[in-house]
């Protein structure tokens, strides 16, 4: 896929929102692009991390102790949480149709929290996601 296509794809991502085209060409240097069938689990509830992904085409199912919770496609991350902070997958992500993703070593996820100024920008992403799915949540 063209340099064009990927950072428009990034551009998409709510997790690199307020990144300027400096930083998400920056951000595409670290993502290959993968293509992925109908029915492939891009991430399983209770592993542990090897990657991360960024949708740019197509549509996946998030599913938690057996239960479809959420749908994500073009312009949703999956897998950086358990990147983020070592810990196991919180849910199964598999593809309902065919897919175009980037993908993101676990190892090129932290050089670019380490060394781009982009970390920030994924950090306040991720806490205003967090927050709003605190206020789905019922109390």
């Amino acid at each position: 896929m063209a340099t064009d296509e990927k950072i428009a794809a990034l551009r998409a991502v709510a997790l690199f929102s307020g990144c300027s085209d400096k930083e998400l060409r920056s951000v595409g240097r670290l993502c290959s692009p993968v293509e992925v069938k109908e029915g492939f689990v891009l991430t399983t509830q209770g592993a542990y991390a090897k990657e991360c992904f960024v949708i740019a085409d197509g549509d996946a199912k998030v599913v938690i102790d057996a239960e479809v919770v959420a749908k994500v496609g073009r312009g949703d991350c999956v897998g950086e949480m358990a990147l983020l902070d070592g810990g196991p997958r919180s849910a199964t992500v598999t593809a309902l149709t065919p897919m175009q993703v980037y993908a993101m070593s676990g190892t090129e996820f932290r050089v670019l929290l380490d060394t781009n100024p982009v970390a920030r920008k994924i950090m306040t992403a991720l806490a205003h996601r967090l927050r709003v799915a605190e206020t789905d949540r019922p109390h």
